[in-house]
């Protein structure tokens, strides 16, 4: 009987385990997007406080954008692993049924094993993304908020535009201005009844 509350106790212990390893998976996912969502929304609010600011300003906000966009990237891949093993398969419920309960919690603690090897190789994939896209993310940020920073402080001073005012003149004969257009005229050359 002591085996069997051994056998128990790893059982129960080695699916917790697994549920652990899936909440954790899924709250990975909640955070990436998050993050993809809060990103996305800074990014235009980025650029719009550029406007008016020197071209070597406006050249070095290309590295916070493709900081941004690597995250971005990132953080989808997370979306489009495979999704996680979770143990024991309702398919062998069937088969197991004619087994004694000895054989049962073995099968299971044997499930919940494999699973977690298998699960652990898409977790560790993951959360090399996941740490990546955040590292990134955080380094646009304060990049960001230092070019904005700066290009408060460097504005480039504009000259005033010039307008050179022109008199326009009416002529004698029509009723059209006389620009640029309307004062040339055309001239036909004479026909003479050898040339048609």
């Amino acid at each position: 009987m002591d085996d069997l509350k051994n056998l128990e106790f790893l059982a129960v212990n080695s699916k917790e385990i697994v549920e652990k390893q899936v909440d954790s998976y899924r709250q990975q996912h909640t955070y990436a997007g998050t993050i993809i969502g809060a990103t996305a929304l800074f990014i235009p609010f980025f650029l719009g406080g550029f406007d008016g600011t020197s071209q070597v300003v406006q050249f070095i906000s290309i590295f916070p954008i493709a900081c941004f966009i690597y995250a971005i990237l990132l953080m989808l891949s997370i979306f489009r692993t495979k999704p996680l093993d979770q143990a024991f398969n309702v398919t062998k419920y069937k088969e197991l049924s004619a087994k004694s309960y000895k054989e049962i919690l073995l099968y299971e603690i044997e499930a919940n094993v494999h699973s977690y090897t298998i699960n652990k190789i898409v977790t560790e994939k993951g959360n090399k993304r996941y740490s990546k896209g955040v590292s990134l993310t955080i380094i646009a940020l304060l990049s960001s908020i230092v070019l904005i920073t700066a290009s408060k402080f460097v504005t480039i001073n504009k000259a005033p535009t010039k307008v050179q005012v022109v008199n326009v003149k009416k002529l004698p004969e029509s009723d059209l201005t006389n620009d640029s257009i309307s004062s040339l005229r055309l001239v036909t050359p004479a026909e003479t009844p050898s040339r048609r």
